[in-house]
């Protein structure tokens, strides 16, 4: 939790904090409290509730541990006086362990609970008595089913990070949690972005709060310029390859390599390695000791490379990372913040490096209106560029070697061997050993250039006026197997339904249609559907066919071939918030 380890002592003061937390953040190295904390603690110390939009890294973590804290008296209750819910185990565990820190010379009993981990040993503190829980929604609501959680003695509950919340699916669980606490209790909410349904959480269950903004103008002014960002085009078909060639000439110290997919973790770890890295995947598909060993070798040193997708990366802070890696952009633009914003903490620097296909690059803008900063699309280094870096580092490992102290016993070798070889040919045969053994020498092939912008202006309108005139005889072919009794056209999305349910038809050839149970009353867009399929199912946007969403379900078409595909991993996913039923349609006679 090093994004909070900023600094204490009379900045800490003035804020009104009780004696055993300033010594505690005085031990800690704290100087002075971040903006976050500044204008998150004196109303929170007052009691009363907030709203925070603060990103990854700005310190929100003592923003919200602190106050909670100082009300806090350890050991007077078996039962917890403050809860707080986070999306992923990992950051449940950093939390905890951050409080418990904080509050060390109160004697505060904290207890992280998430699933993955034996429930005996939870059940078993929680009998004892705890101060704090910090636990994912899902296995709280679990103890509080078991009866083995009882939660009517809460002050205070914090969300934290709560769009990642719901994104992951616990809205549900989160309003039976809320319920079970006191009305009369001191509501925190957490999120890095503000769409409308975390402010429509905070409207119903926080009371007048005061609403701070650390989020994207703060991120923008003062965080993400430390964070060198550059995107490479890549040919398609090269992606693989000018990864390599990316971490070849960045040589990071250590690096997450972000992928849209489990398979396509798999697939690029197994790539990582077979070029000779050392990489290590991490994604749901891992038991919890399987991403503890994981998350260990790469704190220890021993990985250099973390490839992981977004949900199992969510709540990680390594402090050894220099690098994050876009294999490609995410289809949300804000998760581009989330992934750039785990480098260039506490004034370091980090560079985040993003491969895109020129088709990326409306995407790519997306991001930089978000972000505030331009990221100019580059060619990728050369060949020529990788030799001359791999001569710069083998120059700096010569350096090196030669400030050590141990070079005598080499003495009476290079006397030896300077009786038979000039002593130019020695020094140039032992560069030549040592950058073959450090794969300077590994043959490379030229990556093709992507075509000029002008082009890729004129492919793209070539391929746009195609794409086109496919549309509108695809639509033509949908409105025309949904003709409404009366005479009405279908629609996507449109009224081509009675009775609130949609006209049951025959996809295309070579496509069937698969029923997901969400629709209008949900919020639902075509374009959820479509960022859905391609970020969790690894289709392309063009492989979507006709949408239809009508009030309470929807209908997309897709290709036959990956239909099981896409049902197992929409089941897999939130949309909107939530876990839809997804099947194939059955259709009716």
């Amino acid at each position: 939790m090093d994004e909070d380890l900023v600094g204490a002592d009379a900045g800490f003061s003035a804020l009104g904090l009780r004696p055993e937390l300033l010594k505690a953040l005085s031990d800690l190295g704290y100087e002075e409290p971040t903006p976050i904390q500044r204008e998150a603690i004196p109303p929170l110390l007052s009691g009363g509730d907030l709203v925070g939009q603060a990103a990854t890294g700005t310190g929100k973590t003592a923003a919200f541990a602190l106050p909670l804290l100082h009300v806090l008296s350890g050991g007077t209750s078996n039962d917890p006086g403050a809860l707080v819910l986070v999306p992923t185990r990992e950051l449940a565990e950093q939390v905890s362990q951050a409080i418990h820190r904080y509050g060390r010379d109160l004697n505060v009993r904290v207890l992280p609970v998430y699933g993955g981990q034996p429930i005996s040993r939870q059940l078993r503190v929680l009998e004892r008595g705890v101060d704090v829980v910090v636990g994912t929604p899902g296995r709280v609501l679990d103890h509080i089913e078991r009866g083995t959680l009882r939660l009517d003695m809460i002050s205070t509950v914090v969300l934290d990070e709560a769009d990642e919340m719901l994104d992951m699916g616990f809205a549900d669980d989160i309003e039976a949690i809320l319920s079970e606490t006191p009305t009369e209790r001191q509501t925190v909410l957490f999120s890095a972005t503000m769409p409308p349904r975390i402010d429509a959480i905070a409207r119903k269950h926080l009371r007048d709060p005061q609403r701070i903004r650390m989020g994207r103008d703060t991120a923008a002014a003062d965080r993400l310029p430390k964070v060198r960002q550059s995107a490479y085009l890549v040919p398609r078909g090269h992606r693989m390859t000018a990864l390599a060639r990316v971490l070849d000439v960045e040589a990071p110290a250590a690096a997450i390599v972000f992928c849209r997919t489990r398979e396509e973790v798999d697939s690029v770890t197994e790539g990582l390695n077979g070029r000779g890295y050392r990489a290590e995947a991490l994604h749901g598909g891992l038991g919890q000791d399987q991403r503890d060993k994981v998350m260990g070798r790469l704190r220890a040193g021993h990985t250099e490379l973390l490839v992981a997708t977004d949900v199992a990366a969510r709540g990680l802070d390594v402090d050894l990372l220099t690098h994050v890696i876009n294999f490609n952009l995410p289809t949300a633009p804000e998760a581009y913040v989330h992934r750039i914003g785990r480098v260039g903490r506490a004034g370091r620097e980090g560079a985040a490096i993003t491969l895109i296909e020129p088709r990326d690059q409306r995407l790519l803008q997306t991001v930089e209106r978000l972000t505030g900063q331009r990221v100019k699309p580059e060619q990728l280094p050369t060949v020529a560029d990788l030799r001359a870096k791999r001569l710069e580092l083998l120059q700096e490992t010569v350096r090196a070697a030669a400030q050590q102290d141990d070079l005598d016993r080499f003495r009476s070798l290079l006397a030896s061997l300077t009786d038979e070889i000039d002593l130019e040919q020695i020094a140039l045969a032992g560069l030549r050993l040592l950058h073959e053994n450090t794969r300077g020498d590994i043959d490379e092939t030229e990556i093709p250039l992507v075509e000029s912008p002008r082009d890729r202006r004129r492919d793209s309108r070539d391929s746009r006026d195609s794409r086109d005139s496919r549309d509108s005889r695809d639509q033509s072919s949908w409105e025309s197997r949904n003709q409404s009794p009366r005479g009405g056209q279908g629609q996507r999305g449109g009224p081509g339904q009675r009775d609130g349910r949609a006209q049951s038809s025959r996809p295309g050839r070579g496509t069937t249609r698969v029923f997901v149970g969400l629709g209008r009353r949900a919020g639902l867009r075509p374009q959820d559907l479509v960022g859905a399929i391609a970020g969790e199912a690894g289709l392309q946007g063009r492989d979507v066919g006709a949408i239809e969403i009508t009030d309470r379900f929807s209908l997309v078409e897709v290709p036959e071939a990956a239909a099981d595909r896409v049902i197992k991993a929409l089941q897999n996913a939130a949309i909107r918030g939530r876990r839809p039923d997804v099947r194939r349609e059955r259709f009716s006679r």
